[in-house]
This record gives C-alpha cells, structure tokens and sequence, in this order.
C-alpha cells in the first residue's frame, strides 16, 4: 500500500522577513505614542502649581517615552530591512506618508524632555549631549518631510480629501523652533546663539505659513464633506498641534530673547508672544470645543478604539505649554488655570490611549494587518488606525 510522504514545511523560521513579522504593519503613525508620552512629561514640568512629587513622576514618564522611542526605532529600522515592500506602500498611501512627520517630533520631544527633566537623573553633560544629537537629528528629519511628503501628495500619491493628518509633516519645524532655544544658555555667547535663535524662528515661519495654506482646506473639507469617518474623527485635535506650539515658539522666543539679541528685537518677541499667542489660544480653544463635539458624536455612534487616539494627547499638550507660556508673559490667573484644566485633560487622554494600546499589544490585534482576521481580499489602501 502506498502512502504519502508528510509534506515538508517551508523553513519559515529561517526567512528574515517571517523573523519580523510581528513589525510587517507597523507604520510610522506608532511614533505618536512617544510624542503623547513625553508631552506629559514636558508640559507637567512647567506646570504653574506646586505639587508635591510632580517633577519626579514627570521625570518618570519622560525615562519612559525614552524607551519607547528607542523599542520603536529599533521596530521600525526591522520594519524597513524586512519589509521594505510594506515600507514603500506607506510612503506611497496618502493617507500613511503625513505621519513620517511623527518620526522627527518624536526625536525632538524626547530630546527636549532630557534637557528639561533627564538632567536630574543622568546629569546635565550627558542630557545636553542627547538633546543636542536627538535636536539635530529631528530638526533635519523634520525638513526633509516637509518637503518629501509635500512633493510626493503633489505628484504620487491620490488625494480624495483634505485630511488634519496632512498638518503632520509641516508642524515638525514649529516643534524644533519651540524647542531649539531650551539649548541657548548652553551655548557660547554672540554669533552662535543669535543664529540659533533666528534659525528657530525662520523654522516658526515655515511651518505657520504651510499650516495657514492647509487649515482652510482641513476647514473646508468638514464643511462640505460632513464629518470624517468614525476611526479617523480623533485625528480632528492635530489641528491644536500648530496652534499650540505656536503659541509655545512664541513665548519661548520671549523667554530667551534678552541677553540673544539687542533690546529692541528682545523687546519685540515679548510683545509677540503675547500678541500672538492669545488669539491662537483663543481660536484652539474654539477648535478644541467643535472636535470634541465631533469626536461625542462619533463615540455615540461606535467608535472603537484605534491608535488615532494618540491624537488626543501630543496636540493637547502643545495647547498645555502655549497657555503656561501665556501665564508667564501676562500674569493672568485665566491662563494658569487654563494650563492646568488642560493638563488633567491631558493625562486622561494618555491614560486611556496607553491602556489601549497596552491591551492591543498584548492581544495582537493592533500589529496584525488589515483583514488579516478575514480572507477578504486585502485592499491597496494601507490602514492607518
């Protein structure tokens, strides 16, 4: 009697792309988890309230961000090595490449975090030295996206809609420019400082002036098209992102002004910061009233989780950091109370997506691919939640 020989397993084990795997769909939209995690770090230490226990639980969740940030390039250097076709296809998606972006904030908000907290724990030699090399490499990062995925809209990929994802890419610069001067006492006075100083704010320029050519449309899009579809509502708070660090750059340039350069500039970025900031923070706080309302309305009809709700955390902060900058320069109550209502909304808002994500992780569902739990043919359409 004859009988069949066992067929024998492809030596998947052994295939480099089946070793990563578990990375295969994992999208650079993952570095939103850092930019929320250490916006609660940075904006909890300038927080205008004493609270016992606050710097250190903030130093904590900065420690925290930083292995993140660190799990996560080592994810995504997997991800391009063994899936590069997957990798393509993000560049490629329109509706994926905007959150490239994420990649230079996230650098650039962990970076600020050492100099801001890191420094009690590893020391300020060693927390220079990381924000300088994390500045750089974000600052750089940053430009290039907002060139890159700006030319590949225009002559790749196909737009149906505007969308707030597209803010991404262009609100990298704004981050480097809130961000750039925390680095000026560190360095030699004159020349070099001055020329950091106005290079961070050419870097407010770039990327205000792409934002002011992209809200309309985003603005637009809403009034035209109706709300966005449930999954994709939590992207609707990017928007605070430009206008809060905005009003973050502003006020920071304020701050390191005197002394930079002469008394009439110096003086010209105080009366900005506040000239500036406050009609911003005012429009964020009406942005922030109509997402919200868009976002209860989509929770009333369903909508799941997705990691679009880290949406919630990083551009929140921003608003969190332009109202303590605001407090500073006008001495008003309003604004610090401002910082601190926003700040608890802050840290709900991480609370409830790190959980999320944490219970995505452990289960799987949030690596797996789209329709990978169903043998419907896979659509061209990369998944961005």
């Amino acid at each position: 009697m004859a009988t069949l020989a066992p067929s024998r397993p492809a030596p998947l084990a052994t295939t480099p792309g089946v070793r990563a795997a578990a990375v295969r769909h994992l999208g650079p939209n993952w570095y939103a988890s850092v930019m929320g995690t250490a916006v609660v770090a940075t904006a909890g230490a300038n927080l205008p309230v004493h609270v016992p226990g606050l710097r250190t639980a903030c130093t904590a969740v900065w420690a925290l961000s930083s292995v993140l940030l660190l799990a996560l390039l080592t994810a995504r250097a997997l991800h391009w090595i063994h899936h590069r076709d997957r990798a393509r296809e993000h560049l490629l998606d329109p509706a994926v490449a905007p959150f490239y972006g994420c990649l230079s904030m996230a650098l650039l908000a962990v970076g600020g975090g050492t100099l801001l907290l890191g420094r009690d724990w590893i020391g300020l030699p060693a927390a220079l030295a990381i924000d300088t090399v994390l500045f750089t490499a974000g600052t750089l990062i940053g430009l290039a996206a907002a060139v890159a995925i700006p030319y590949l809209m225009v002559v790749r990929h196909h737009i149906e809609a505007a969308s707030p994802v597209w803010l991404l890419p262009v609100v990298a610069p704004m981050v480097s420019a809130a961000l750039g001067p925390l680095l000026l006492p560190h360095m030699p006075a004159g020349q070099a400082r001055e020329t950091l100083l106005i290079a961070c704010y050419a870097l407010f320029g770039i990327s205000l002036l792409a934002t002011l050519t992209m809200l309309p449309l985003v603005f637009g899009r809403l009034v035209t098209g109706g709300p966005p579809p449930l999954a994709l509502t939590p992207t609707l708070f990017l928007v605070l992102g430009p206008l809060g660090q905005s009003t973050t750059a502003a006020n920071t340039f304020a701050d390191a002004a005197p002394g930079v350069l002469p008394a009439p500039y110096a003086h010209g970025f105080g009366a900005f910061a506040v000239l500036y900031g406050v009609p911003v923070m005012g429009f964020a706080l009406l942005w922030l009233a109509l997402a919200g309302a868009l976002v209860l309305r989509a929770r009333r009809r369903g909508m799941g989780f997705a990691l679009t709700w880290w949406a919630f955390t990083f551009p929140v902060g921003t608003c969190v950091t332009g109202a303590e900058g605001l407090a500073r320069h006008t001495g008003l109550d309003a604004f610090r109370w401002l910082a601190i209502a926003l700040y608890a909304v802050l840290v709900a808002a991480w609370l409830v997506a790190a959980t999320h994500t944490l219970r995505g992780l452990v289960s799987g569902a949030l690596l797996a691919g789209p329709g990978s739990a169903r043998s419907a043919p896979r659509r061209a359409r990369v998944r961005t939640t």
